[in-house]
């Protein structure tokens, strides 16, 4: 074994072990604020209950109410990865489309545990107020991603338009009898505009 494939493997096993310590952190979040409430359970019972000293989940997360959003980081990510990095010949709007779509279809796999967890949400004010700033925060990187792409400056109110259009579509086709075909309507409405009477 090389010195090159030796420290590759002990940073690859490093940072599996970070992934899990941090899944193990958030899945014991989930469970006890869902059971007693977020209000009832402190940083030190999720930490016992995953095993780990408290400065350990501090180290992984930066408040109590981040521990409901683990996957916020790689969500944002995901969302300016399908603007940049849209296949040739593919639209960003068909790209962030296929993206949403496919997202969807992921939280309807476990949309037992997403309903308990948008429930909670709902019912805690802390919450709903992190959310609130984590979405702005997606919103506003995903326009500048958007404006990187067309070539406008950072602020190009066209691309914060879109932004905000799309980071909406999810909440506008929730309650839909078909939210996949809701969204492509969405998405149509966006690529060719408004047409009294037409649909």
């Amino acid at each position: 074994m090389t010195e090159t494939t030796g420290v590759t493997e002990t940073l690859g096993r490093r940072e599996r072990k970070k992934a899990q310590t941090r899944k193990a952190l958030a899945t014991a979040a989930v469970r006890l604020f869902t059971e007693r409430g977020f209000d009832n359970v402190g940083v030190r019972d999720v930490a016992e209950e995953a095993d780990v000293a408290v400065t350990t989940l501090f180290k992984h997360f930066p408040s109590k109410e981040a521990l409901i959003f683990d996957e916020d980081e790689g969500r944002e990510a995901a969302l300016v990865a399908a603007v940049r990095d849209h296949a040739p010949g593919q639209s960003i709007l068909d790209s962030l489309r296929d993206h949403l779509k496919r997202t969807r279809m992921t939280f309807h796999a476990h949309s037992v545990e997403f309903t308990a967890l948008m429930k909670l949400v709902e019912e805690t004010p802390a919450l709903q107020e992190y959310m609130h700033r984590m979405w702005r925060r997606h919103e506003t990187a995903l326009a500048t991603a958007i404006s990187e792409a067309i070539g406008a400056p950072v602020g190009d109110v066209r691309a914060a338009a879109l932004a905000r259009f799309v980071m909406e579509s999810n909440s506008l086709v929730q309650g839909c009898e078909d939210p996949q075909r809701a969204l492509d309507e969405v998405f149509d409405l966006l690529a060719h505009g408004w047409r009294d009477g037409s649909r």
